[in-house]
């Protein structure tokens, strides 16, 4: 089979399915497996019209990509958007395709993105920022890990970490933004919960509901983001708090502690405070130790900054950023903030203008604006 051929009719066949009403993304995707099926096939069996037969490949694969989009959100719309509390209802299908896409054939990292495009419903930039990876290296992953499992069985389900990693990342794009999403990662992982006995599982379910409590505190009326330490507490649902926290203890005291018990440990030490002067910083800066101990993750290390410039002063706060990438996200953000707490105001409101061109998005980004509006207004009396 001549790929080159293939290469040049992508643009003709892509811009076919956009005339018929595909949007750009889903209509990239369905060419991609369209690409995929005749790497696959031709080479036994060559169509006689090339485009033609791209055409109706990709038009059935965007048909069967938006069927699936439909019933996943109508999954979605039939999730309450509170959380309820107690025993996890029937398991349905969705969890076991979570893990029929963390196949074995895959690594980890493959098997996680390819399980958010598919069944999560998040898109291949969501999915890049969430790995701090340039949106085609994504793309790519992606296109691997489809034409890897192209031709396997899916009679072997992946393993449980994979899941919880996918669950994990679901909850995250859901709690920037799309409280639904959110709930249903939480829904899911109760499921998961009911059904495997395994401390990290309680933990990441722990984490997802101490998260989830602050929910209604972290936005205006307005819609702009409110900081934790600005938040109204009285807003916190105590009953979502409480019960994080005894699902937390339980797993703690198996003591085979993981990465997601560690973060779900910090969340439980800032609802315990009653004021945000109150938080107990030097706890959670060893909490922090024990996830970067965990993960060795520059994003851990980022926030245990935070930590430390609370504990130990915003001085030492700069001193353990100093260690890390700039080019980590959201490092101009912080170093800002740990710049205005030590005085340095022009530096910090240089900080927070870069760090809003950088927001990858926009709540975020008109809260740093604001924040670098205030401190030069500041300067300016």
């Amino acid at each position: 089979m001549d790929e080159l051929l293939l290469r040049s009719l992508t643009p003709s066949v892509l811009t076919v399915l956009v005339r018929r009403g595909a949007d750009f993304a889903a209509a990239e995707d369905a060419v991609q497996d369209a690409l995929v099926e005749a790497l696959r096939v031709w080479a036994a069996d060559p169509p006689r019209d090339a485009k033609g037969w791209l055409v109706t490949v990709a038009w059935r694969k965007f048909l069967d990509a938006t069927r699936a989009e439909t019933a996943r959100r109508r999954r979605e719309d039939r999730v309450e958007e509170e959380p309820a509390p107690g025993p996890a209802p029937a398991v349905d299908d969705t969890l076991q395709l979570y893990f029929l896409c963390a196949h074995p054939s895959l690594t980890p990292a493959s098997a996680v993105a390819l399980t958010l495009r598919a069944v999560g419903g998040l898109t291949t930039r969501q999915i890049a920022e969430a790995y701090l990876v340039p949106e085609a290296t994504m793309a790519q992953r992606i296109s691997r890990a489809k034409r890897t499992v192209s031709d396997v069985r899916f009679d072997r389900p992946g393993d449980v970490a994979t899941v919880l990693r996918v669950l994990y990342l679901v909850f995250n794009e859901g709690y920037s933004g799309d409280v639904d999403l959110a709930s249903e990662a939480i829904r899911l992982t109760r499921q998961l919960a009911a059904r495997i006995d395994h401390p990290e599982v309680a933990g990441l379910l722990a984490l997802m509901l101490l998260h989830h409590a602050r929910r209604a505190a972290r936005t205006a009326s307005d819609g702009s983001l409110v900081p934790l330490a600005e938040q109204d507490r009285g807003r916190w649902d105590t009953a979502l708090i409480a019960e994080g926290v005894v699902i937390l203890q339980a797993a703690l005291a198996r003591d085979r502690l993981g990465e997601f018990q560690a973060q779900a440990a910090i969340a439980a030490l800032h609802a315990d405070a009653p004021t945000a002067e109150e938080t107990d910083w030097v706890q959670i800066v060893e909490w922090y130790d024990e996830l970067t101990r965990l993960t060795d993750s520059p994003v851990v290390r980022l926030n245990r900054a935070v930590a430390v410039g609370e504990a130990d002063g915003p001085r030492a706060g700069l001193a353990a950023l100093a260690a890390l990438d700039a080019s980590v996200p959201r490092h101009d953000a912080v170093a800002a903030y740990l710049h205005e707490r030590d005085g340095d105001l022009v530096t910090a409101a240089r900080l927070y203008a870069e760090a809003a061109h950088k927001a990858p998005n926009l709540a975020e980004r008109d809260h740093l604006t604001r924040q670098a509006a205030r401190l030069n207004a500041r300067k300016r009396r």
